[in-house]
């Protein structure tokens, strides 16, 4: 049993780093084409103080684009939004997609979308272009539902990968934001594709990480009170954006509610002519913003000016429903933040300016923490991203306070929020008899630790088939007594899938 488990890790471990091959290259045309894309339309706003009918064009040019989109989006309405609440409605058993047609209307309609400069990422879209990508692999090598998910998974993972060069974060954002899953064989596979998409994007990108702020400095221990109070103004600040990104959606179909919802993003292809002829450099999803935050001398009202722009064009651009992901935004708002509280501390005398970078990188972590309820996924993106293992312990006590502070005021993370407002579309979510399986893991108080199998009441159509404990499967019978730390593998069906689920969120 043992020997065969091990052959099981290793063929998922080599389909991983085949997939993450794949998803590398994927993901590398469509980061590539939406660098050069909006740096195109720079050019092109930039063109137009010179030659002022080029407005004429950019305009027809994005309502155009606007209905091109739309358009494809109306095909395959999951290919609109960042793309993440699909995936983790995919994993959870509440969605079914077909995966080659969403690819292909993803990869187009994203690169359309965030090349032209709205404030949008890309890592959403990279990550459910990863994870179809996996789904494609797994349904045509894989006859076990269970083991498509686990493909699913480690194509997501090599998504982000790929469009972040952050491996190890990749692999730890699918485990504890989407697929909230930290089985062996799910983290072994995401880990390997995450490796080997990391791979190919670094040889088309370079060595050098995507928010490289050069050498910072070691914050001083006797002011680290600062950062507390700076992951209470990121916390308070998050918890706003989480209940105003949610909202957006009502907005516009209450000031658009005749034209169909695939087209709203006309709305904001328009709006956002004017920041790119008075901003070009404000466009995009703000990976080129936060590298400059560090070497350009900002005042207090021009980072506020800024920061107020982005927040409003990223709840309008994404509020659209355009295909294009919040990560990018919320780490260059969460960097403005930063940045303002420490120019606010350096005008009190509280601080010198040589401690600024530091206060840009615990903003990004802090900011993303408490939106995506997801801190140790923050600090590992953040510490891989920079490019510095030197701010762990500061990442760590901002993020934890930001995180604290959201959650005492009942802020969900900003992805299942997501995934429950999404209107699942019923005829891709019919069930069927296939099994499906469901890891548990048991912690310490657990109401499963220290049970025997016989004293557990599972609900209807579920059985406890098999116990990862460490290395070892073991074949439960009722006298099996479950220990904290094991993995409980539970055999059930789709329709009993959703009735475990309530189950376990009951005991837990």
């Amino acid at each position: 049993m043992q020997r065969r488990l091990q052959i099981i890790h290793l063929q998922f471990i080599l389909k991983g780093l085949l997939i993450g091959c794949i998803v590398g290259i994927v993901i590398s045309a469509f980061r590539w084409s939406i660098e050069h894309l909006l740096q195109i339309w720079q050019t092109i706003y930039q063109t137009s103080h010179q030659q002022p009918l080029i407005l004429g064009g950019i305009i027809l040019i994005n309502l155009l684009l606007g209905l091109i989109i739309g358009g494809l989006c109306r095909q395959q309405p999951h290919i609109m939004g960042s793309g993440i609440p699909e995936v983790e409605g995919q994993l959870n058993h509440q969605l079914q997609l077909a995966w080659w047609p969403l690819l292909w209307r993803k990869f187009v309609a994203g690169i359309l979308a965030i090349g032209s400069g709205l404030v949008l990422g890309r890592e959403g879209p990279s990550i459910q272009l990863g994870a179809a990508i996996g789904q494609g692999w797994g349904e045509k090598s894989e006859t076990n539902p269970a083991n498509q998910k686990v493909l699913l998974a480690a194509g997501a993972a090599a998504g982000l990968a790929a469009a972040f060069n952050a491996p190890l974060a990749s692999t730890f954002f699918v485990l504890e934001e989407i697929y909230h899953n930290f089985s062996p064989l799910i983290w072994m596979s995401a880990l390997a594709s995450s490796l080997s998409a990391d791979f190919i994007s670094m040889n088309i990108f370079g060595l050098t990480p995507v928010l490289h702020l050069g050498k910072v400095p070691n914050f001083p221990l006797q002011q680290y009170w600062q950062l507390i109070i700076l992951g209470i103004i990121i916390g308070l600040c998050g918890y706003l954006y989480q209940k105003i990104l949610l909202a957006m959606p009502s907005y516009y179909h209450r000031f658009l509610g005749r034209i169909p919802r695939y087209f709203h993003g006309c709305l904001a292809l328009i709006l956002i002519i004017p920041l790119g002829y008075y901003c070009p450099q404000l466009l995009g999803g703000g990976n080129s913003l936060i590298i400059q935050l560090s070497s350009i001398k900002w005042s207090l009202g021009a980072i506020f000016g800024v920061l107020i722009l982005r927040f409003v064009f990223s709840m309008i651009d994404y509020g659209s429903g355009l295909p294009g992901g919040i990560f990018l935004p919320i780490l260059s708002l969460g960097a403005l933040l930063g940045l303002l509280v420490s120019q606010l501390l350096i005008s009190w005398h509280w601080l010198t300016p040589l401690f600024c970078s530091n206060f840009i990188i615990l903003g990004m972590a802090s900011y993303f923490a408490c939106i995506g309820k997801a801190p140790f996924t923050a600090i590992l993106l953040i510490t891989e991203m920079v490019g510095s293992l030197n701010h762990l312990m500061p990442l760590a006590l901002t993020s934890l306070s930001a995180y604290v502070v959201v959650d005492l005021l009942g802020g969900a993370p900003i992805y299942d929020s997501l995934l429950a407002k999404m209107e699942l579309d019923h005829t891709l979510t019919t069930f069927s008899d296939n099994n499906q399986f469901f890891t548990l893991p048991v912690f310490n108080n657990s109401p499963w630790a220290n049970q025997q199998v016989r004293a557990l009441q599972w609900p209807p159509h579920t059985l406890l088939i098999k116990i990862e404990r460490g290395e070892h499967l073991l074949i439960p019978n009722g006298d099996t007594i479950i220990q904290a730390g094991d993995n409980l593998i539970v055999s059930t069906n789709q329709q009993g899938y959703q009735q475990l689920q309530t189950y376990v969120k009951e005991k837990l």
